[in-house]
């Protein structure tokens, strides 16, 4: 059966169940199906091998079996009971205002991501792969390492350090400021707060290690000394591969090795 003569009208969930068996093994965690053209050599090695290699073996470790679905389009949908998605895959570029390019959900004991490849840059792909990874892991690393980020987001608050690393976390830390001046560790604001903060700097920090990328700069983007410390704090925890670089200086040494 071929996949690209059968998206029309299906779910994520549908689609992921009736092609589960298709999927095509990586590694003991990650298996991918292309319901698009068939990928070539280099396609494969841009979009699936090079992102996982990437991986800090801590990460890699502690990752649930995971699925990537690749696929033309996305249109976004309602979330339904239980938290599966209601995204539907379509061959067809959908209305704007209903364009999505990247869908999770839970299949029994596996994760499966999907990801819209039509009109989207590698880049804006690598970062949506690295979210969707970064989401799994932060339910899934040690307490400490949870606790030691939150402390270091109160330090930041303390100071009244300005800024965020991305829109979400941006949000959430905007309606905590405006509730507590002092917010309290132990407050649902706080909490939600650090978890998408986590997420977020998490995401650029794996994307950093597998590409060179630049940060943007703007009103709302956390300062360059703050958002190193964080970076440095994730590099203790989630040491990247041999070869591997975070930091400038680093690849420097690399090069000199």
């Amino acid at each position: 059966m071929s996949a690209q003569s059968n998206l029309s009208k299906l779910s994520v969930g549908q689609f992921a169940e009736r092609f589960r068996d298709d999927m095509i093994p990586l590694s003991n965690t990650f298996s991918y199906f292309c319901a698009s053209v068939p990928m070539s050599d280099e396609d494969l090695k841009e979009y699936l091998e090079e992102p996982i290699a990437a991986l800090p073996p801590s990460i890699s470790a502690v990752l649930p079996k995971i699925s990537i679905i690749l696929v033309p389009y996305l249109e976004r949908a309602r979330q339904s009971a239980g938290g599966r998605s209601s995204d539907f895959i379509c061959t067809e570029k959908p209305p704007e205002n209903r364009l999505s390019w990247a869908s999770q959900l839970s299949l029994d004991k596996q994760e499966v991501l999907v990801f819209a490849l039509k009109d989207q840059e590698v880049a804006e792909y690598h970062y949506r792969f690295y979210r969707g990874i970064a989401a799994l892991i932060e339910g899934r690393c040690p307490e400490d390492a949870r606790g030691r980020y939150a402390t270091l987001l109160r330090e930041e608050i303390k100071a009244t350090v300005h800024g965020e690393v991305d829109e979400e976390s941006w949000r959430l830390k905007q309606a905590l400021l405006r509730r507590e001046a002092v917010p309290r560790a132990n407050s649902k604001a706080f909490q939600e707060y650090a978890r998408q903060s986590f997420i977020d700097t998490l995401t650029l920090y794996l994307h950093g290690i597998c590409c060179d990328i630049d940060v943007d700069t703007g009103p709302r983007q956390l300062p360059s000394r703050h958002l190193r410390r964080r970076l440095e704090l994730l590099r203790g925890i989630f040491e990247p591969p041999s070869g591997y670089a975070v930091f400038p200086e680093e690849l420097k040494e690399h090069a000199h090795d």
